[in-house]
């Protein structure tokens, strides 16, 4: 594996430094799911990539909340943000000139979905969503799609009524590694997060909530057992501010297209486990998202 210093000069000879003109600084906004430290040092090495390539100082913010990475894009704060497929729908749902999709996260398989998957504990002895009447069940933020959106229209319709009837309380946790954590410790009888689904339980899926819980060390998957599946959502676009020079959103968006090439596991922490790398993306992919938002609004 290369140093990052290595990294570092094959992707400026690579990219060539910009020295941006029209922007002082680059601002990366990081949404929640894990602990802000945790969040920081897998989106480290990334900075230094994208501070070395536009030769302008290059920061990492990571708002309590996803709204807090939503306001940021669309106030001009944040230049970047990989936003879930409902956190991107919000943000064009505010304000349709924000930001512009450019990549999206594939998996090993070079798909671009993931699930909301229900959890509880292995002891609890909940196996499915019929095990959890009556129970604490938990939801992330509500602005992410997995840890909220999707789950708040597809477990409606598998249990045949609203989740406040269902459930014996509906709470928030304020992120996936919470609402993990929350169930580990027993402190919510199961809850939502999201993972790719692809590779073993044990590793908590190759990339996603639950792999990186087991990456930090938070949790034993044998421990907890899958109680629900939702259908396939479209992995969230990484989006730039569209107010950017655009030899800014090039430099930036081959940083990330190539970071595979340059440094795999300064990859790994940007994506949250194991990929196939990024690929383009385009706002089209994102319509049924957006209309399943729109509606949600009303």
């Amino acid at each position: 594996m290369k140093t990052l210093a290595a990294a570092l000069a094959l992707t400026t000879a690579l990219t060539g430094m910009v020295h941006a003109e029209g922007i002082t600084e680059f601002n990366i906004g990081i949404l929640g799911g894990e602990n802000a430290q945790d969040r920081l040092a897998s989106n480290e090495c990334f900075r230094q990539y994208v501070e070395d390539a536009l030769g302008v100082p290059t920061h990492l913010y990571t708002p309590a909340d996803y709204n807090g990475v939503i306001q940021g894009l669309l106030g001009g704060s944040l230049d970047f943000a990989w936003l879930g497929a409902s956190g991107y729908a919000a943000t064009y749902l505010a304000d349709e000139n924000a930001v512009e999709p450019v990549l999206v996260k594939t998996n090993v398989d070079g798909s671009f979905v993931y699930y909301s998957v229900g959890i509880a504990r292995e002891d609890s002895g909940i196996t499915s969503l019929e095990g959890a009447q009556g129970r604490r069940f938990g939801f992330g933020d509500p602005n992410s799609t997995s840890g909220y959106l999707i789950p708040s229209v597809e477990v409606p319709q598998a249990i045949g009524m609203p989740m406040e009837e269902y459930f014996g309380e509906v709470v928030f946790t304020g992120g996936h590694e919470q609402t993990i954590i929350a169930v580990n410790n027993g402190d919510i009888d199961a809850g939502v997060t999201w993972t790719d689904g692809q590779g073993n339980w044990e590793d908590g899926y190759n990339s996603g909530g639950l792999r990186r819980a087991v990456d930090a060390g938070l949790v034993d998957m044998n421990d907890l057992v899958e109680i629900w599946r939702s259908n396939p959502i479209p992995e969230g676009p990484v989006v730039l501010r569209s107010t950017l020079p655009q030899n800014v959103k090039d430099t930036v968006t081959n940083l990330l297209l190539n970071l595979g090439d340059t440094d795999a596991d300064c990859l790994y922490g940007v994506a949250a486990g194991e990929t196939a790398g990024f690929l383009p993306i385009t706002h089209d992919y994102y319509n049924s998202i957006i209309e399943v938002r729109r509606q949600h609004m009303n």
